[in-house]
């Protein structure tokens, strides 16, 4: 049986504890066993590498260098890393080693919470395969990212095109991080795995 651990914490407008809920249950329906911890100190664990899969749900939190250095080191081994919307993509602003090893960081969602169109660029893809095109309501972030990452979903941003999804390699592991949703709105509706896509 493959092993996930969720972290989570940070921000709780977020509401990471309840995102983590739901995602354990996502998990542990697709055949994962599921550690959950409420503290970056998970990341320090010398045997983080017995997990396949590890999963932030934090948002403006810290992190320590050793932390991260396991953390970064555990993907490197073959851990894979997925997360979504801040838990992921502005989870620690102190650490530049997470952004890159994530492939980008949040900047900003103007507008706030607004109806917006994604788009599937790459259908064959195992994240966005059977997924179709989608209109979602939730912040729309801007981001700096990565131009290695690979795109897998855009939409648009007053006009024009704007990487939603992506996914890029971290040494040679696999990582993914989506970025549309905001806290349990992510969940909303019949399709929370497009929802994460």
């Amino acid at each position: 049986m493959q092993k996930a651990l969720i972290v989570w914490g940070g921000w709780e407008g977020h509401q990471p504890r309840e995102c983590a809920d739901i995602v354990a249950r996502l998990l542990s329906k697709e055949g994962f066993s599921v550690e959950v911890a409420d503290s970056t100190s998970a990341f320090a664990d010398p045997n983080l590498g017995r997990f396949d899969l590890i999963t932030p749900i934090v948002t403006m939190s810290t992190i320590t260098p050793e932390e991260c250095q396991n953390l970064g080191n555990t993907v490197v081994r073959g851990t894979g890393l997925a997360g979504f919307h801040g838990g992921m993509a502005d989870s620690f602003r102190n650490e530049p080693d997470y952004q890159f090893m994530v492939g980008g960081q949040w900047v900003a969602h103007p507008g706030n919470i607004i109806p917006y169109r994604i788009t599937i660029t790459k259908r064959d893809d195992p994240i966005t395969r059977g997924i179709e095109d989608f209109d979602y309501r939730s912040e729309q972030y801007y981001m700096h990212v990565d131009p290695s990452n690979e795109v897998l979903a855009t939409t648009t941003f007053a006009g024009k095109p704007l990487l939603l999804d992506r996914r890029r390699r971290h040494a040679s592991r696999l990582e993914a991080s989506p970025r549309c949703g905001q806290g349990l709105l992510l969940f909303a509706g019949s399709q929370p795995r497009r929802n994460l896509m």
